[in-house]
C-alpha cells in the first residue's frame, strides 16, 4: 500500500510532441548490439537529454519503467517507492515484494531486493531515471549506483543528469557495462538544427543554419531560443551570427531578443510563474494575480515547446528546466521584492487545495517560519509513520538552518523525538534542550499545550528518575489534545514507572489502556511494543502461556505492517526471542534475536528505559540459546545507557543480575551475536558496491577505523575476506541474496 500520493507525471516519459527533432543517430547508437547495461547521458542543461531518453524509451516500449526525479525524491523511501511503482506499471511485482521496497528506513539492502524483483520478471526491462542531478542525498545517490551494479543481465538502466553521476564508473567500464553520452554526442548537426528551426516556424538558408549551429555549438536549447527570438521579431540574420551558447550570456539574450518582444502581460506571467515546479490554471491565477491562466498556459503550450504538458487533460504543465531557470533569473532581476509574496500565494493555494507538503516548500521559500511550523506539526507524525524519515529530517534541518530552534518549541519537541528514534542521542539532547528554553506557554497548533508537550518530552528522556517521569506523564496527559497520538506514549510511561517499582497490577492496567489508545489513534508501530510490555509483566508473574499468546499477537502485527526497522520493534523482537527460546523453539528464537540485533544501534540513552529493556531481553534470550558473547555485547550497551541515565529504578538491579549470570557462564564470547553497535552499522554496507573507504565516509569514521571494524566482523563471522563475509551474511539472512 502506498504511503503518500504519487505524482503521476513523474512516472511517464514526456510525450514526443510535434516539432521535436528525431535524434535517430544517438538513439540507434544506444540501441545497438553489444551495448552496456548502464547508459549515462550527462550534459549541461538544454542539450536534449530528456528527448533522447524519451525516444530511446519509445524504442524499448512497452517494457520501460520511467522516473523523472526531483527534490522530493531525496528520501530513500520515496525514491524506492517510485522505482517500485514504475516497475509495477510494466509488470506486477507482487504485494510482498512491493511492501519490502517501501518501508521505514529504506536502504541499499532494499535496492538488492529490487534487483531480485527485476531478475524474476518475465522478460528484461529498461529503466530510465531522468534529471538525476536532483538527487543530492548521498543515500539516494548510493541507491542509484547500487541499482546500476545489481541490474540483472538483459535489463538496462539509462540515467540522465546535468552532472557526473555517482556511479562506480571504473568498475562499470572495466566490465564493459557502461555507455557514456556527453554534450558532444548530443550536439545537433546542421540538418537536425534545420529541422528544429523549421518545426518552430523559422526558415533559414543553409549557410545561416550552419552559422547558428557553429555559434551555439549545436546546443539544442540555444537553437530553440534563437527560433523563439526570431518569431518574436528579432532579425534572423543578426541572431544567426550574434547568438552565443556561452551560458553567461543566455539570460541577457533571452531578455533582449525574446522577452523584450512579447507582451508585458506574457512577460509577467512567464517570470512570476517560474517559482512553480508545476503549473495549473487555478494555481497560476492565485500566484500571479491574474485571470484565465488556463487559457494562457494552453496558448503558450501550443507555441512554445519549452512549456511541457504533464497530463492529457491540459490541466498541469511545467517549464523546461533550463527555461524555468532563465525566467526565474529574470524575475529576480526585475521584481526581487515579489518573490516572498509569490511563494506565499502559492503556499496558500496548495494548503487550501489539500497539498500541505507542497505548501511547506513554498512557505520555506517565502521565509514564513510560522506557517512552515504549523504545517510540519500537522504532517510530521503521518509522514514519519509512512516511512519517509528523511523528509521529516529535512524539515527539521530547515528550522535549524533558519534561526534558533527554540523559537518553534513544538517543532523542537518533534525534532528531539525523531533524532532519538534514529539513534542520534546527541542531536536529540540538543533539540530537547532547545525546546526547554522556550518561554511560550500557550496552546500549540496541534491542540496540545506547550506545557504538555515539554512534559511529554521530559517523560521520554527520563533524565531525573521514575518519580519525575510519572509526574511529567500525568502533566502531559492533562494538556494533550484528546486526539493526540502522544497520549498512548504517556500511558506507557506511567506503566513503566509502575513496572520498575514492582507494581505489576498497575503496570498491566496502564499498558492495556495504552494499547486501546494507540489502536484508536492509529499508532500501529506502538501497539506491538505495548503488547511486549504486557508480556514482560506476564513473565514476571510466571504466566508464560499468556506471554506466548501476546507474542503471537505482536508478531502478527509486525508482519502485517512491515515494522522491522522501527525503533519500537527492538523490544518486541528481543522479548519474543526470549519467549521462543524458553519454549525450546531455537530456530525462531535465533531469527528473532537477529532481527532485534539489527536495531541495536537505535538503542541509546535518548530513550533510555525501553532501550535498556530491549537489551536486557535480548541478553536473556542469548543466554538461553548459549550465546554469552551476544549477552556480553548487550550488557556493555546497557552500561553505557545507565551511565547517562543513572536513575532508572529496577533496571540497575536487572543489569547487575545479568552481569552475575555472565560471570558464572562459560562459553565463547565471540561469534556473530557479539558484534558491537559500531560493527552492526557496518554490516549492512558490506554487501554493497561501496569500498571500505566509502563506507567510512558514510559512517563518518576514518579509513583505519572502518578497516578495524571490518576485520573484527570477519573474525566474528569466521571468515577472512569481504566476499566470504557477504556469503556468510547471506546464509544468516543478514544480507539479501542476489
Amino acid at each position: 500500500m502506498l504511503t503518500f500520493e504519487l505524482d503521476e507525471s513523474k512516472l511517464a516519459a514526456p510525450p514526443i510532441r510535434s516539432g521535436i527533432v528525431d535524434r535517430a543517430a544517438v538513439v540507434e547508437r544506444l540501441l545497438g548490439p553489444g551495448q552496456g547495461s548502464v547508459i549515462a547521458v550527462v550534459a549541461p542543461p538544454g542539450y536534449g537529454k530528456t528527448t533522447v531518453l524519451a525516444q530511446w524509451a519509445a524504442a524499448n516500449a512497452p517494457r520501460v519503467a520511467w522516473l523523472s526525479v526531483d527534490d522530493r525524491d531525496n528520501d530513500p523511501t520515496v525514491l524506492l517507492t517510485y522505482l517500485a511503482v514504475a516497475l509495477d506499471r510494466v509488470e506486477p511485482i507482487g504485494a510482498t515484494a512491493f511492501g519490502s521496497l517501501a518501508t521505514q528506513g529504506a536502504g541499499l539492502a532494499d535496492v538488492a531486493r529490487l534487483g531480485s524483483v527485476i531478475a524474476s520478471m518475465d522478460a528484461p526491462i529498461a529503466i530510465v531515471i531522468d534529471h538525476a542531478e536532483a538527487l543530492v542525498s548521498r543515500e539516494c545517490q548510493d541507491m542509484v549506483a547500487e541499482l546500476a551494479v545489481r541490474l540483472p543481465a538483459g535489463s538496462r538502466l539509462a540515467i540522465g543528469s546535468r552532472q557526473e553521476l555517482p556511479l562506480p564508473v571504473p568498475r562499470l567500464r572495466a566490465n564493459g557495462r557502461l555507455v557514456e553520452v556527453g554534450a558532444t554526442d548530443l550536439a545537433m548537426t546542421s540538418p537536425e538544427a534545420g529541422a528544429l528551426l523549421h518545426a518552430a516556424g523559422v526558415e533559414l538558408a543553409e549557410p545561416e543554419v550552419e552559422a547558428l549551429v557553429e555559434r551555439t555549438e549545436g546546443w539544442a536549447a540555444g537553437l530553440y531560443l534563437a527560433a523563439l527570438a526570431m518569431k518574436a521579431g528579432g532579425s534572423p540574420g543578426d541572431i544567426a551570427t550574434t547568438f552565443t551558447g556561452d551560458d553567461r550570456f543566455v539570460a541577457d539574450y533571452l531578455r533582449s531578443e525574446f522577452l523584450d518582444h512579447v507582451s508585458r502581460a506574457d512577460v509577467a506571467f512567464l517570470t512570476r510563474t517560474s517559482i512553480l515546479e508545476r503549473m495549473s490554471g487555478p494555481l497560476c491565477d492565485i500566484t500571479v494575480g491574474a485571470r484565465r491562466s488556463a487559457r494562457v498556459l494552453d496558448r503558450l503550450e501550443r507555441s512554445n515547446l519549452l512549456l511541457i504538458p504533464l497530463d492529457r487533460r491540459g490541466e498541469w504543465y511545467r517549464y523546461h528546466h533550463l527555461f524555468r531557470e532563465l525566467l526565474h533569473a529574470e524575475l529576480v532581476r526585475r521584481e526581487p521584492e515579489m518573490l516572498p509574496e509569490l511563494h506565499t500565494r502559492a503556499a496558500s493555494w496548495y494548503e487550501l487545495n489539500g497539498q500541505p507538503e507542497a505548501a511547506v516548500v513554498h512557505a520555506q521559500q517565502a521565509g514564513d517560519a510560522d506557517r512552515v511550523a504549523r504545517l510540519v506539526l500537522q504532517l510530521a507524525n503521518s509522514v514519519w509513520a509512512s516511512g519517509r524519515v528523511d523528509t521529516v529530517l529535512r524539515w527539521m534541518e530547515w528550522f535549524a538552518a533558519h534561526g534558533p530552534i527554540e523559537q518553534h518549541p513544538a517543532v523542537a519537541v518533534h525534532g528531539a523525538l525523531i533524532y532519538a528514534l534514529i539513534g542520534h542521542a546527541g542531536d536529540a539532547e540538543r533539540w530537547a534542550t532547545a525546546a526547554e528554553r522556550t518561554t511560550f506557554a500557550g496552546t500549540l497548533p496541534d491542540g496540545n499545550t506547550m506545557e504538555a508537550s515539554l512534559a511529554y518530552l521530559r517523560a521520554l528522556v527520563c533524565r531525573n528518575g521514575l518519580d519525575e517521569m510519572r509526574k511529567d506523564a500525568r502533566t502531559a496527559l492533562g494538556g494533550l489534545s484528546p486526539t493526540s497520538p502522544y497520549r498512548a506514549t504517556m500511558l506507557h510511561a506511567e506503566g513503566l514507572a509502575a513496572l520498575l517499582e514492582g507494581d505489576l497490577v498497575e503496570a498491566d492496567l496502564f499498558f492495556s489502556r495504552a494499547v486501546d489508545e494507540a489502536s484508536s489513534a492509529g499508532v500501529v508501530p506502538f501497539v506491538p511494543l505495548l503488547l511486549a510490555e504486557r508480556g514482560i509483566v506476564a513473565i514476571e508473574r510466571d504466566r508464560w502461556s499468556e506471554a506466548r499468546q501476546l507474542a503471537a499477537e505482536a508478531l502478527a502485527i509486525m508482519g502485517q505492517h512491515e515494522l522491522d526497522d522501527y525503533w519500537t520493534s527492538a523490544l518486541v523482537y528481543a522479548w519474543a526471542a526470549r519467549v521462543a527460546s524458553r519454549q525450546g523453539e531455537v530456530v525462531q528464537a535465533r531469527e528473532l534475536t537477529t532481527r532485534a540485533a539489527r536495531l541495536r544501534p537505535l538503542l541509546t540513552y535518548a530513550l533510555p528505559i525501553v532501550s535498556v529493556q530491549a537489551l536486557l531481553e535480548l541478553a536473556r534470550a542469548y543466554l538461553t540459546l548459549g550465546e554469552p558473547g551476544g549477552a556480553h555485547a548487550a550488557l556493555g550497551q546497557i552500561e553505557d545507557v545507565l551511565r547517562h541515565r543513572p536513575q532508572l529504578g529496577d533496571l540497575h538491579r536487572q543489569a547487575e543480575v545479568l552481569r552475575g549470570q555472565l560471570e558464572a557462564s562459560s562459553g565463547d564470547l565471540g561469534g556473530l551475536s557479539s558484534l558491537t553497535t559500531a560493527e552492526l552499522r557496518l554490516v549492512p554496507l558490506l554487501p554493497t558496491h561501496l569500498t571500505l573507504v566509502e563506507i567510512g565516509q558514510r559512517l563518518f569514521i576514518s579509513r583505519h577505523t572502518v578497516k578495524t571494524h571490518a576485520i573484527s566482523v570477519y573474525r566474528k563471522l569466521g571468515v577472512s575476506t569481504r566476499s566470504e563475509a557477504i556469503d556468510r551474511l547471506q546464509q544468516l539472512g543478514l544480507a539479501p541474496t542476489p
